[in-house]
């Protein structure tokens, strides 16, 4: 299975639901693909959100992530990204742990992995 076919919709009307485990994380599940769990969602980190307990994280999935407002920190590179920052993680890349002091809304999405695994790429030029 995959995650279905979804005309435009009002993204608003989807309530924020908590994240388990996660304080002060919420999100809005746009599609999910019920066999698999990959999902596009919309997350929200409330200011103050620290995942430095959790560590650095990999997944075996690649996802994809724009901050749409607000900045995150990552401790592990001493950076802050600002809305319009994107991320594209293969499977396996570590990354994290994140702070935000004001908060922040991102569109990330998460699908399998094939089997060949791009290398690391420079961000594109401008």
């Amino acid at each position: 299975m995959a995650k279905p076919a979804i005309e435009f919709f009002d993204a608003e009307a989807i309530p924020w639901s908590p994240v388990a485990q996660q304080p002060g994380v919420s999100e809005r599940i746009l599609a999910r693909d019920p066999s698999s769990g990959l999902l596009t969602r919309m997350v929200r980190w409330a200011p103050g959100v620290d995942t430095s307990s959790a560590g650095a994280v990999a997944h075996d999935y690649f996802e994809e992530v724009i901050i749409l407002s607000g900045s995150i920190h990552d401790v592990t590179l001493g950076q802050t990204f600002a809305g319009g920052c994107y991320a594209c993680r293969p499977p396996g890349m570590v990354h994290g742990p994140w702070t935000t002091a004001e908060g922040c809304v991102m569109l990330e999405a998460r699908y399998a992995a094939d089997r060949s695994v791009a290398e690391p790429d420079a961000a594109p030029s401008t």
